[in-house]
This record gives structure tokens, sequence and C-alpha cells, in this order.
């Protein structure tokens, strides 16, 4: 299956180089961009022994085992600088800092994601409650709850454990 597919993408991008000119006539770049959309959405395999290696024990019961750090512990919660949060497994861009806001909550909290497949949800019914669970649509780390109770536009707020995340500063 993934030679296939190596083969499938070696094939579109010889394609893409012969015959996805620009206009200069030197590079694909919108079909390039593409490929490279696609490869950074790809799924991650990664065993759990493999997972262990790359994050903090921390990141690992949260991200993985599906934990939730303390409010008020998290070093993103009241962070007000200029940036994009990216997924601190695979570095998927997650959210904006255009979009945090205030929720008294002690987790960071946003009310839309960059764009609607930054992010995965899926029904949680854990701990005797019906909730939304996000995750990472690239690694499949979980990151935290989406709630009806956020403001507007959206109405969102999704609740992000601190330690799912990175900050990329702007």
């Amino acid at each position: 299956m993934r030679s296939a597919a190596a083969l499938i993408f070696a094939v579109s991008f010889s394609f893409l180089c012969a015959f996805g000119k620009s206009e200069a006539g030197d590079k694909p770049k919108a079909k390039m961009a593409l490929i490279k959309e696609k490869t950074m959405n790809e799924r991650w395999k990664k065993s759990d022994a493999e997972w262990k290696k790359i994050l903090s024990p921390e990141q690992y019961k949260v991200l993985r085992d599906k934990g939730t750090e303390r409010a008020f512990s998290g070093k993103w919660w009241d962070n007000h600088e200029k940036g994009i949060y990216v997924c601190g497994a695979c570095r998927l861009e997650l959210f904006s800092s255009e979009t945090k806001f205030e929720s008294g909550t002690g987790w960071p909290s946003f009310w839309a994601p960059i764009a609607s497949s930054s992010v995965a949800t899926e029904e949680d019914n854990s701990f005797f409650s019906k909730r939304t669970e996000v995750l990472c649509p690239r690694c499949g780390g979980h990151l935290g709850h989406v709630f009806n109770d956020g403001p507007k536009p959206t109405g969102l707020r999704y609740c992000m454990n601190s330690v799912s995340l990175d900050f990329e500063k702007k």
C-alpha cells in the first residue's frame, strides 16, 4: 500500500514538474503548494514507544492518553503575544492568537481554529458526560474539548491544554 502511494506521488510530482509550470515557466507554484499541503496533512502513525521518545511525560499523558492538565498551570493560558499555536506533537498549525480569548477557565481558549481542517472532533462520553473532543487531524493527539458557550462570531469555546500546544511568535 505504501509503495503504491509512493509511486502515485512520484508520478504526480513528475507530471506537475513537467506540465505544471508557472507563467514564468520555472516553477509549478500552485500545484507544489497543493503537494506540500497534502504531505503536511498526512496522518502520522507512530508506536507508543516512538511517541514516548518524542514527547515529555506530561505531553504524552495529555496528547496520547487523553489526560488534562490542571487549570491555570499551563504556559499558554495567559499568553497575549501575537502568533500561531501549533500541535505540541507534530507542529501542525491549529489556532491563531487572533481567535484567542479570556474564558476564565485557566486553559487557552479560542473561538475558532485556523481552518476547519486544522482540527478533528469526536464524541467523548468519558466522566459520565457528553462532550466533543478536539484532536489534531495529523497525529491524532488529544488537544482538549470544544463547547457551545464561546463568544461571537462562532459561539464556540475551543478549550485546549497548553501542554498539547506550542506557540510560534509572529
